[in-house]
């Protein structure tokens, strides 16, 4: 797995089927070796830490998940959004297989800026998947409706050359035998997904599962660019994928660790 970068990297965590990275996403995607991965699952920052307020159990808590989530106080935020997600999704083209995808994840406050990027860096969006969040928190300002899906964008590399893999079979029999539709239904992350750490904006694993089995094979390399607490790792290796994770935080890189090794040793 080191030999899938041109440098040599300090690596966080290191296992046969496995690596996290300690670093900024730009600087070490641009060390990977081009076309070396299968599938790539993004969830970027969202950039809604504007000091607002939001329900978390019930209390009132604030919107702010961290400074990786703000904008410059000194330039304009659209702009800078989009010029962010351009350069990742740039970047992840490279070390993306001709026939590999992207799945990327996000909400109202970024999503819209992820599928122009992905159009204007070539991709071909295959998919627009909603999950709708059974147990979404309430909306305090009662000036809108609640908030209670996110947008995931699933997307291949290139649009004539190759053809992606999709696990048709596999979806449909999960849902009871009828075709799989792109509104997916579930609850927020367990509190059970979340006893080595909390990340603010985690996954629950059973999102991750489905994309994993439905766009990649067995022994494939799955790529995390913001892999947070690891739930995409998680669900990497306990289908028999391998991982590569990459985080700017080392507090979080721990809680991924922590999960990796856990799901290694339930195996």
């Amino acid at each position: 797995m080191e030999s899938l970068f041109t440098k040599r990297m300090p690596f966080y965590f290191k296992a046969s089927d496995s690596l996290l990275v300690l670093g900024d996403s730009f600087k070490v995607l641009a060390k990977m070796q081009s076309e070396s991965v299968d599938m790539i699952f993004a969830d970027p920052p969202y950039f809604l830490s504007n000091n607002g307020i939001t329900c978390q159990g019930g209390k009132m808590v604030s919107v702010n998940k961290g400074t990786w989530d703000k904008l410059s106080e000194h330039t304009t935020g659209i702009e800078e959004k989009h010029k962010f997600n351009r350069k990742w999704i740039r970047l992840c083209k490279r070390v993306l297989r001709p026939n590999g995808t992207i799945w990327i994840s996000g909400t109202l406050h970024n999503i819209y800026s992820v599928g122009m990027a992905l159009e204007q860096e070539g991709y071909k969006i295959i998919n627009n998947i909603t999950w709708q969040k059974t147990n979404p928190p309430p909306n305090l300002a009662c000036r809108c409706f609640t908030h209670s899906t996110e947008t995931i964008l699933w997307a291949k590399k290139d649009e004539k050359k190759c053809r992606h893999f999709f696990s048709y079979q596999k979806m449909k029999e999960e849902n009871g035998g009828k075709q799989m539709k792109d509104v997916w239904t579930g609850a927020l992350t367990k509190s059970s997904e979340k006893v080595e750490g909390r990340h603010p904006t985690q996954k629950p694993e059973y999102l991750l599962e489905r994309i994993v089995l439905a766009s990649t094979e067995e022994g494939q390399r799955i790529l995390d660019p913001f892999c947070g607490s690891g739930t995409t790792g998680v669900a990497a290796l306990r289908f028999g994928r391998k991982f590569i994770g990459i985080d700017i935080s080392e507090e979080y890189l721990e809680i991924s660790k922590k999960r990796l090794e856990k799901v290694t040793n339930d195996k």
